[in-house]
């Protein structure tokens, strides 16, 4: 043995997993040979399930990087969490005897802690309980995620960022008002990939190519909601269902990934704005003309009716259509 303890526990709802916890985690992992890790309560958060909850724990602490961390899984009926704490200890102690999992410490910041470890029949360290660590709490971070959004990493706090996409044809100020809407609300905003495929491929471009566009942009997504300069949303230059219509409209076909990323498009923006074609068409050498324009609108309007995709239309010049889209965010935000 290396460390103070040969195994140590730490068991919480991780709801979600905030600086606090992992302040526990990395006490234990520095004085214990080995750490398990319990996401554990009932009912489960809608929102964020246990299988969500224990991936941000091995997001964080990765296999490769700390192999002595072991994540317990979900045990069958746990009480609720209203439950006396002597039924807790009870149902905790009798599922770890049946794991075989023998912790002799067990890492707290809770009133629950000594008790606990009484019944394990183990020690217990305690670990910031005044939070002057980190004063954060789990029911603070559940009240208003985005206004605590600090005390979470970001591949954390990403999980609770909501993507918002614009669409429509060419010149239709798609990537004016994305980074203009993205300044106006105080987060990030994502650009248009497949002008980056296009132009490195002088237009020319295959069915691998329009997969390629739309993997790379739901990478620049995922990376722009995990970005520090993120705040409740990520502001979207055109989405996947696009990428196929072009495919389409350029080599006239498309590979099946990319029809079911296509697919996934209604789920995974909590908004969609369609930028109306009344604005000025710019040609800029790589755009196709005007009249090219209004069919491509017309083609992604059938595609939001067809798959029932709910949107907004934004009209005018880029301060309205700022204003219009606002509006919408910031309804949506003041629901609970």
């Amino acid at each position: 043995m290396t460390g103070r303890y040969a195994h140590g526990l730490v068991i919480g709802k991780f709801a979600p997993l905030h600086r606090g916890h992992q302040l526990l985690i990395e006490r234990a992992l520095a004085v214990c040979d080995r750490v398990s890790v319990w996401v554990y309560a009932r009912p489960d958060f809608p929102g964020m399930p246990s299988p969500v909850r224990r991936g941000w724990v091995r997001d964080l602490y990765p296999a490769h990087a700390f192999p002595h961390l072991q994540l317990l899984p979900d045990a069958a009926n746990p009480p609720l969490d209203a439950s006396p704490d002597d039924v807790h200890r009870a149902y905790v102690r009798r599922v770890l005897g049946d794991w075989g999992v023998q912790p002799d410490v067990v890492f707290t910041s809770e009133a629950y802690g000594e008790p606990l470890a009484r019944e394990l029949g183990c020690a217990h360290e305690s670990v910031d309980p005044a939070r002057r660590a980190v004063p954060i709490s789990g029911t603070q971070l559940r009240a208003d995620v985005h206004a605590h959004r600090a005390f979470l990493d970001p591949r954390v706090y990403a999980h609770f960022v909501r993507r918002v996409v614009l669409v429509g044809a060419e010149s239709t100020g798609k990537s004016t008002l994305t980074r203009a809407l993205a300044e106006a609300l105080g987060t990030t905003w994502v650009r248009e990939y497949g002008r980056d495929v296009y132009e490195r491929e002088d237009g020319r471009l295959t069915p691998e190519h329009f997969l390629e566009i739309a993997l790379g942009h739901r990478a620049l997504e995922d990376e722009s909601a995990r970005a520090p300069g993120v705040h409740r949303w990520v502001i979207v230059d055109t989405n996947a269902a696009t990428t196929l219509m072009w495919s389409y409209l350029l080599t006239r076909t498309a590979l099946p990934e990319l029809h079911a990323l296509a697919d996934a498009c209604r789920e995974r923006y909590a908004h969609t704005f369609l930028c109306a074609e009344d604005l000025p068409h710019e040609q800029d050498g790589w755009r196709a003309n005007t009249s090219v324009r209004d069919v491509m609108q017309a083609f992604i309007l059938q595609d939001l009716g067809t798959r029932g995709t709910p949107f907004t239309e934004v009209r005018g010049d880029v301060t309205a259509r700022v204003a219009q889209a606002g509006r919408v965010l910031g309804a949506a935000s003041a629901r609970p």
